[in-house]
Formats: structure tokens, C-alpha cells, sequence
């Protein structure tokens, strides 16, 4: 059998495309399909490199639950911790609330039909184990496939073990992996006797395959046959019928290593450093020098690509380079046995920390979505770089520092909980950077008060306030001020938060800061001015908002703005200008993934849409913000104010349907997804999928240069 299709993009999942053929496997592939109708977990277990990834998400395609088939892949997850996190990501759902990811799971499994691939879990088998377990117990409907070199030990798992390909499927896998390197390569009667020999050698195992088979720009069978002959009998003794599949593979890839040159073999053991995909950049800045010169490292890269030591691969944020975890393993031995690991994962962290750094600056321009985009590409390195900061000596500080300068992804990209997780490791180490830990501090209590955890958000503020002002450090103390005004605007204290939030601004202003985060501080003072009757002053400041906006290319921060000015609008009887304001704050606030931004809009549109005379889609849409509220937080945040239009609203729409119809109505809006209930609101026929953020009209996109000048206040610059 041979394909290169994986996964119906119809379906819903986010199974990989395959990007070269899938050969053989018929018999297994049925008995696969079986053994998932007979069992709600089924473990495909095999030595390293005997292609149970691709099995299984080649059978994961053929199944298809109503709710799809989903894939997490757990081989860049370090810390246990992490592994609800991994499975919430990767079935897409997004939740701003304090609740822990294990009961988001929970929930969101509750009643559905779906199948999860769980892939490489070898290094996590307690943890997933535990978390599968429960998921399973508390999900009927759902299955789980799970992939790794042992079984997760869990009641009514089923196991299934891959064996190598049989002599016929491992030279027809060869024949193709050859002729995609050598154009014209075909099995003919010259070759035939060197490639079957060399596919038993390898005990057609398909990463050693491939591996060999990536060698035939260079060498062609019967020399790579030769050179692996004698890596075998150095190895084993000359015991050669007796090998071990583990061992085979490991031969493989160290004759795939010593064919290497010394330059190839370097980049191999320093490229072990990176978790998940990695652009060229990043190889140039940490794996050059000590024997590699920055200029010769895509010429050494290429040379590994062409070797399948390497695979590439298309994302949203650009092409990446990823290496098989089998690969990366037998590189960290080499890193290790020269004693370099240290340097190299130090780099590869200042690395990272510089990106981080980078994307804060640049979060305040025309590139937020790009800026979304590549943040979530390299969330598997920079978690790398968050755990070596905090857990190495001397390098508390930049964990702090580096968990407060993702604020911008944490909150506007719908990652609270991660946040939160990270940010609460750092602030409960010591460090000898105040500025670091201010920044922690304040950014945590930002998090805690989106989810509607006041008391941790307040003691962390305060925290934060006072240790500013022990070491004098006006921005801390601008930003610890800030968010106590947004903590006292959604606790209904609007004297106080105008006060707090007046006081920031000046604050701000007094040491030249300008960025996303002051834009929402007037924001949050308009809304304050609006729930106290100053509709002319919230006005007044949002439109101030908007006018930075345009000139600086934000649109988080302008979607805010245009809610607010909505607000005004519908309350001042101009329903059709409210609803064309909050079209485009929810579609900003959609692309963003920011929950809370969605939520609002959607709530403040069922009273437009009641006041434009349809009282039933209204309360839809009520319902659908019902279902929407408990992955953000308390509903409108239990503010009086902020549930104002949403009493409106039920109680015009109860008037004009009844109460039956009404409920009926709010029921059938509860039954809409994210996806669907955005597209409703917007008047659109079907879920939009998500795609690149709106951009300003005018403002072409640019990747290469920062945002703002090295001498500018683009960014937040406590630590």
C-alpha cells in the first residue's frame, strides 16, 4: 500500500499530512483498525525508528469519530507536569480560567466521540499513564492510541507490538526513499542483490532504511553495504544473526554518524539542544563557533537534510527543521561524551530569551499575528529554556524574567494556565534580580485576575507594589498600580479603579512608556468612565486608542477599544454602529484566541441583536456566551456592571418570545462550539477557520526588523 495522503482535511483532528509515500503495512494497518474496535486503548509499542508514528497516524486517519482524531505529541515535553497541558493544546482548547487543565479535559471529553494519539510518551509513562487512565474512565466516548517503546500499564490497555518490515516492504520502502535522492533509481539486477542484502542487515527497520538510503547521493549500494558490513562485525564480534533490533538501529544511525564529516557529526550533537522544530536562525546562533563557523552552517545543515538525519517542514511562522527523537538521543550522547551540554543549552536558552524579548517588542506593531504565530511554533524550546533557568544555579533570574516577557502570549493568545504555571514556579525561587521578579509578580497578577482568581491576583500585586518601592523601580510600581485598577474595575470599585488606572497613565507617561499594555490602561479607565456615565470621556479615550493603533499596527489592544466604543454606541441607540464595531473586535479577538475578548463581544451582540428586532437569535447567542463563559471565569466576572447589558438583553428577548421559547433559544446556543458561535455571531454560514491575524490595511508585513528603535519605550522593560 502506498499513499501519501494521511488525514481528511474535512475531518475535524489535526492528524499531519504525510509528505513522502506510506509503503506497506496492509496487514498491520487491519489489524490495527481491529484492535481499536475491540479496546479503548490500544499501545503501539516497538524498538525506536520501526515506524509506529506513522502506523499510527496512518490508522488514525482511517478512523473517523464524529468528533475526530486528534494527535499530541509528548517527545518535547520535559516536565510531567505539562502533559495535560500538551493534550489541552493539542486538542485546541482554549481556557482562561484558574481551573487545572485535568478537569478542562475532563470536560471537554465529557460527551464526545474522539480518538487521541499519544505519542512518545516513553519519558512521561507515569504521568500520562495516570492521566489517561482517568480520561478514559471518565469519557465513554473516548480512545486512545498510544505510541512508545514500552506500555503505559494501564487497566484494559491492549498492546500492540510493531515488527520491522518484511524483506519485500523494506526494499520497496528503500527503492522509494532512493529514487526521491537519486532522480531515476530504479531496482534492477546490478543493485537488487546489494539493496535486499542491506535491507536484512538492517532488519528492515524503516528509519535505518531511510537512513542508508539517504547515503546514495554519495555511495551507492554495494559501497554502502561494504561500510556497514564492517560497522556491524566492529559492533557485534561478527554475531551478526544474533543482533538486537535496539542495537541494529543504533548501528544504523552511528554508521549513519561516522559516514558524517567532522563538521556534520558537531552540528548532529549540538542540533540535540532543541525541542521541537527550529529555524536555521536559531541553528546559526547556537550551534556556531568552537569548530563550526556560522558561515558553513547551512551548507552542514543542507548535507544533513539530504541524509534524512533531518526533516523539514512547513509551519505557520515558516519553514523548520525537525530531528526524530531516536536521532536527537544518539546526538545528546555525543554532546554529552564532549562535555559541551552545558554550553550548548545555555545558548540555546539566551537564544529563546533573546526571541522572547524580541516578540514583546514587537507584540506593538503591524506583526502581532506573526508574532502569535512564531511564539506558538517555538512554545516546546522556550519551555526548554523556562525549565533550564529554573532549575539551574544562578539562573533563577531569567526564568522570572523570561515567564514575564510571554505576558503578551499568556494573555493574548489564550495560555493563562501555562502562564500561570511557569510565573508561579518563578516567583516562588529566590533570585538576586528584583527587577525579574517584579516583572513575574506583576504579570502573574494580570493572569489570576483574567481568571477570576482575586486573592492570588491581589496578594501578588501588592507583592509586587511594595517591593517596587523598596527598590525604587517606577515601572514596577506604574505596572503593579495598573493591574490593582483592573482588579478594582471588575470588582465593581469604579471610584477606585478610575482613580488607580488615572494614576498608572501619568505614571506611564512620566518614564515614556508606550505599548499594548498602556493602550489597555485606557481601555480600562474608558470603562470605568462608562459604567460611571462619562460615555463623552470613555469615548474620548478609546478613540485615542485607536488612533496609536492605527498608527502602530496593534490590534489586540484595539479590539478592546472597539468594545468599549460599542458599548457606547448601543447605549446611546445605534445598534447598527455597535455592531459593526463589535464585528471587528471579534474577529480580532477570534484570531487571537483570546477568550475573554470573544466572550464579551458576543455577549454585548445578543443585546444588539435584540435591539435590531431578533429576539431569538439573541438569546442563541446568550447561550452560546453561557457555554463559552466557564473556560474564561466567573460569568461577566460577577460584575454588576459588566452584566448589565446582558440582563437587558434576557429580559427584552424573554418579553418578546415567552419564557419557553426563550429558554428553548438559549439552549439550542449552548450547543454551539467556539468556532460556530463566533461564526453565528458574525452572520457567517459556517466556522471561519483560523488564519493569519488582520492586518491593518497598509501596513505590509515585515519579519526582519524590530518594531521599534533600540532607544524607544516599545516594551515593558521591568527586568
Amino acid at each position: 500500500m502506498r499513499a501519501s495522503e494521511c488525514s481528511d482535511r474535512s475531518a475535524p483532528g489535526n492528524l499531519p499530512l504525510e509528505l513522502n509515500a506510506f509503503v506497506g503495512r496492509t496487514a498491520e494497518l487491519a489489524q490495527l483498525a481491529e484492535a481499536l474496535g475491540q479496546a479503548r486503548l490500544v499501545t503501539v509499542t516497538g524498538v525506536g525508528g520501526v515506524g509506529k508514528s506513522r502506523l499510527a497516524a496512518r490508522a488514525a486517519a482511517h478512523t473517523r469519530p464524529r468528533d475526530g482524531s486528534w494527535r499530541v505529541e509528548l517527545a518535547s515535553v520535559r516536565d510531567p507536569n505539562l502533559v495535560a497541558y500538551a493534550l489541552v493544546e493539542a486538542l485546541a482548547l482554549t481556557d482562561q480560567t484558574s481551573r487545572p487543565p485535568r478537569a478542562l479535559l475532563l470536560d471537554h471529553l465529557g460527551e464526545r466521540q474522539l480518538l487521541l494519539v499519544v505519542d512518545g510518551f516513553e519519558h512521561l509513562v507515569d504521568a500520562c499513564a495516570a492521566l489517561l487512565g482517568e480520561l478514559l474512565r471518565h469519557a465513554p466516548g473516548l480512545r486512545v492510541l498510544a505510541v512508545g517503546r514500552r506500555p503505559l500499564e494501564v487497566e484494559g490497555e491492549l498492546r500492540f507490538p510493531l515488527a520491522p518490515l518484511p524483506e519485500r516492504e523494506a526494499t520497496e520502502l528503500f527503492t522509494d526513499r532512493a529514487a526521491a535522492r537519486v532522480p531515476g533509481f530504479a531496482l534492477d539486477d546490478g543493485n537488487r542483490a546489494d539493496v535486499l542484502e542491506l535491507c536484512r542487515r538492517l532488519d528492515g527497520i524503516p528509519l535505518a532504511v531511510e537512513l542508508a538510503a539517504g547515503r546514495l547521493s554519495a555511495l551507492s549500494p554495494g559501497q554502502l553495504l561494504s561500510r556497514l558490513d564492517d560497522r556491524f562485525r566492529l559492533l557485534t564480534g561478527g554475531g551478526r544473526d544474533a543482533l538486537p533490533r535496539h542495537q541494529t538501529l543504533r548501528t544504523a544511525i552511528g554508521w549513519s554518524h561516522e559516514l558524517c564529516t567532522p563538521e556534520e557529526r558537531l552540528l548532529w550533537s549540538r542540533l540535540s539542544v532543541f525541542a521541537g522544530p527550529f529555524d536555521l536562525e536559531a541553528v546559526e546562533y547556537v550551534c556556531s563557533g568552537a569548530g563550526l563557523h556560522a558561515d558553513n552552517v547551512l551548507d552542514v545543515l543542507g548535507e544533513l537534510l539530504a541524509q534524512s538525519v533531518l526533516a523539514r517542514e512547513e509551519t505557520a511562522a515558516g519553514l523548520r527543521y525537525r530531528m526524530l527523537d531516536t536521532v536527537r538521543a544518539y546526538g545528546a550522547d555525543w554532546l554529552v561524551a564532549a562535555g559541551d551540554a552545558s554550553r550548548l543549552r545555555r545558548r540555546h536558552r539566551d537564544w529563546y530569551m533573546g526571541l522572547a524579548t524580541w516578540c514583546e517588542l514587537d507584540w506593538f506593531s503591524p506583526r502581532q499575528g506573526e508574532v502569535a504565530a512564531r511564539v506558538e511554533t517555538e512554545l516546546p524550546n522556550l519551555r526548554c529554556a523556562l525549565e533550564y533557568s529554573l532549575t539551574e544555579p544562578g539562573e533563577t533570574h531569567l526564568g522570572q524574567y523570561l515567564a514575564g516577557s510571554l505576558w503578551f502570549y499568556w494573555v493574548g493568545c489564550g495560555r493563562l494556565a501555562e502562564g500561570r504555571h511557569w510565573l508561579e514556579r518563578g516567583v516562588e525561587l529566590d533570585s538576586d534580580r528584583d527587577q525579574s521578579r517584579l516583572k513575574a509578580l506583576w504579570v502573574l497578577g494580570y493572569v489570576a485576575i483574567l481568571q477570576g482568581d482575586m486573592v492570588p491576583a491581589l496578594t501578588a500585586l501588592q507583592e509586587c507594589r511594595e517591593e517596587a518601592e523598596r527598590t525604587d523601580n517606577p515601572t514596577a510600581i506604574a505596572y503593579a498600580e495598573h493591574r490593582t485598577g483592573c482588579l478594582a474595575l471588575v470588582g465593581d470599585d469604579m471610584a477606585r479603579a478610575e482613580t488607580l488606572l488615572r494614576s498608572a497613565l501619568d505614571r506611564y507617561h512620566a518614564i515614556g512608556e508606550l505599548n499594548s499594555n498602556v493602550l489597555m490602561a485606557q481601555v480600562e479607565l474608558a470603562m470605568a468612565l462608562a459604567f460611571r456615565g462619562d460615555l463623552p470621556g470613555a469615548v474620548r479615550l478609546c478613540e485615542d486608542v485607536r488612533r496609536v493603533c492605527e498608527d502602530h499596527g496593534e490590534r489586540w489592544a484595539l479590539a478592546y477599544a472597539l468594545y468599549v466604543l460599542a458599548y457606547e454606541a448601543q447605549t446611546a441607540g445605534d445598534p447598527g454602529r455597535a455592531r459593526e464595531l463589535l464585528e471587528q473586535s471579534l474577529d480580532i479577538g477570534h484570531a487571537f484566541h483570546d477568550l475573554l475578548g470573544t466572550v464579551l463581544a458576543i455577549e454585548l451582540l445578543a443585546l444588539v441583536t435584540e435591539a435590531e428586532g431578533d429576539p431569538a437569535e439573541a438569546a442563541l447567542l446568550q447561550g452560546a456566551a453561557a457555554r463559552l463563559w466557564p473556560s474564561v471565569g466567573l460569568p461577566l466576572f460577577g460584575s454588576a456592571y459588566y452584566n448589565v447589558p446582558h440582563e437587558r438583553c434576557e429580559a427584552g428577548a424573554r418579553r418578546r418570545l415567552g419564557d419557553e421559547r426563550y429558554e428553548e433559544c438559549v439552549r439550542a446556543g449552548s450547543r454551539l462550539g467556539r468556532e460556530a458561535a463566533v461564526a453565528r455571531a458574525l452572520r457567517r454560514p459556517g466556522p471561519r477557520p483560523l488564519g493569519a491575524v488582520p492586518s491593518p490595511r497598509g501596513l505590509p508585513p515585515d519579519t526582519r526588523k524590530p518594531a521599534v528603535s533600540p532607544t524607544s519605550k516599545g516594551g515593558e522593560t521591568t527586568g
